[in-house]
């Protein structure tokens, strides 16, 4: 069941949230360190993560889905989220530079519909950043956060799926080391944890970051046009009702046009 937008505020009003926030939004400005003048969207439950943004990219927008609920942002300033169905985004086609995707695959009900909306408006040469909660890690077998909602991901898992739906995944990077306790003390030693675990690679890491480009094939200029051709239907038998002219020609072949 997709977390519901209220119960995601609290978690990241929370000590607990402040510090996943501050450790996780380290990580994904070493993945995006530069996005001077670019377009970036971000879809799921983003906002905590955005206002590094602000001021550096030429616009940033947040798109949360109708199922989850939406809240404003920022506080003070013009309001930059909308609901959306997450399967028909509001934006033309190869609009944005910069896709953000955080608390959306995990909890998405159509994942491939939502893959490919998203390459849809992304740019050529545009990327995409996907986070999700690791399928080992410790925070995906703790409900009462964010993370612990939804489908979790192997990397092999999440690589499969982007390539599937038209990404070339890239680089890798993984947060989240320190179990998801309320204590003061033991999140006070939370970087301790991102150094000590970073050695140990993704295996034990709360949440996975995954980086990808859009794919885009190219189509041969010189492969042949086809032009459909109605051929019509053999005589009816004696006694038959007429056919339409529909009927007549519903069968259709097709010749190469140079």
């Amino acid at each position: 069941m997709r977390p519901d937008v209220i119960d995601l505020r609290e978690f990241y009003g929370s000590y607990l949230g402040q510090v996943a926030r501050k450790l996780l939004r380290h990580r994904i400005r070493q993945l995006w360190p530069e996005v001077n003048g670019l377009d970036l969207l971000a879809m799921g439950y983003p906002t905590p993560y955005l206002q590094q943004f602000q001021g550096e990219a030429a616009r940033v927008l947040a798109f949360m889905p109708a199922q989850q609920g939406v809240h404003r942002w920022p506080i003070r300033d013009r309001n930059q989220v909308a609901l959306v169905d997450e399967i028909e985004l509001p934006l033309p086609n190869a609009s944005v530079d910069r896709v953000l995707l955080i608390h959306a695959l995990e909890n998405a009900e159509q994942v491939a519909p939502l893959l490919r909306e998203v390459w849809r408006v992304l740019a050529s040469g545009g990327r995409l950043l996907v986070v999700v909660p690791n399928r080992r890690g410790i925070w995906a077998r703790m409900e009462r956060t964010p993370f612990g909602q939804g489908h979790p991901y192997s990397p092999g898992q999440l690589s499969r799926l982007l390539r599937d739906n038209l990404f070339q995944p890239g680089r890798r990077a993984s947060a989240l080391y320190m179990p998801p306790m309320s204590s003061r003390m033991l999140l006070r030693t939370a970087g301790a944890w991102e150094t000590l675990g970073r050695n140990w690679g993704h295996a034990f890491a709360g949440v996975l970051l995954m980086e990808a480009d859009k794919q885009i094939y190219a189509v041969s200029a010189n492969q042949p046009r086809r032009r459909p051709i109605a051929l019509p239907l053999p005589a009816p038998p004696a006694g038959a009702v007429g056919l339409t002219i529909g009927q007549r020609y519903a069968r259709f072949d097709y010749d190469n046009v140079p």
